[in-house]
């Protein structure tokens, strides 16, 4: 079930693909290109496998699917995002913290290591690919924790896009739809996707692949995602100290009422 050639190649492509995207970040001197670069990663990844592994079991269709369609959709929407702004002020300022020469230090400290970092994480992608046992109830409930992490992610996403789009919410907390029960339902979504696959991995007999979507949820909350995103923004966006207040941070919940958040604070 684990193939240790297969996983080290994938490796291998990785970090080729991810020094190629190197090479045009710096002729564009913009290492915010690696988002994009990011989801597409797990399907090369899952690629990668799917075609060098001695053989193949009855999940290797619906795991190569389920990755394709949340990478390209997140892909696709990243790169709709970035496309014509700056260089993103989180590279900014990883990039003012290591110069001089940020450009070649960038290889190694921004695309290698997100390589390596979705290398680990794609763990139960090779395992459930080459699981040969038949399908189960797990396998299933994996799916339905994709659907659902697909639905808060690519709808939290959406609902975003439109509420940014209005000028008239320039500076305004977006506080309804998914985005009244979590802070982050895109960050919630993505790692329901992830525990989803992992369980798809887990029904295959893998149960050790459950690392990867503790580590995608680690990194989430604490790393790149939960943590890092709300450094700074209260000093952007001064009504959000009570978002924060009345609003889970990534778990789904029904917001708090004004007396439970007063009398939290006292």
């Amino acid at each position: 079930m684990f193939d240790l050639q297969s996983y080290l190649l994938g490796l291998a492509v990785l970090l080729v693909v991810g020094a190629v995207v190197w090479g045009l970040s710096v002729s564009r001197r913009d290492v915010s290109i690696v988002d994009s670069l990011w989801p597409i990663m797990f399907l090369i990844a899952a690629l990668t496998y799917y075609f060098t592994l001695p053989g193949t079991g009855p999940r290797s269709a619906l795991v190569v699917a389920l990755v394709a369609i949340w990478a390209l959709r997140l892909f696709a929407y990243i790169t709709w995002r970035n496309w014509g702004e700056e260089e993103d002020r989180r590279y900014q300022k990883i990039r003012e913290n290591n110069e001089p020469n940020f450009w070649i230090k960038s290889l190694y400290i921004v695309f290698g290591l997100q390589g390596v970092i979705a290398w680990v994480v794609s763990l139960p992608l090779l395992a459930a690919l080459a699981s040969p046992s038949a399908l189960n109830a797990l396998d299933y409930l994996g799916i339905g924790l994709w659907l659902v992490g697909m639905a808060f992610e690519a709808g939290g996403d959406f609902q975003l896009a439109r509420f940014k789009a209005d000028p008239d919410n320039k500076g305004k907390v977006m506080d309804s739809g998914l985005w009244r029960y979590t802070r982050h339902p895109n960050y919630f979504g993505n790692a329901c996707v992830w525990w989803g696959l992992g369980l798809i991995a887990v029904a295959g007999g893998a149960w050790w692949s459950v690392i990867s979507p503790v580590i995608m949820t680690f990194l989430l909350l604490k790393v790149s995602g939960v943590s890092l995103l709300e450094e700074d923004i209260s000093d952007r966006r001064p009504k959000y100290a009570d978002y924060v207040a009345r609003t889970n941070a990534f778990i789904p919940g029904p917001p708090k009422s004004a007396a439970t958040v007063e009398s939290g604070s006292s």
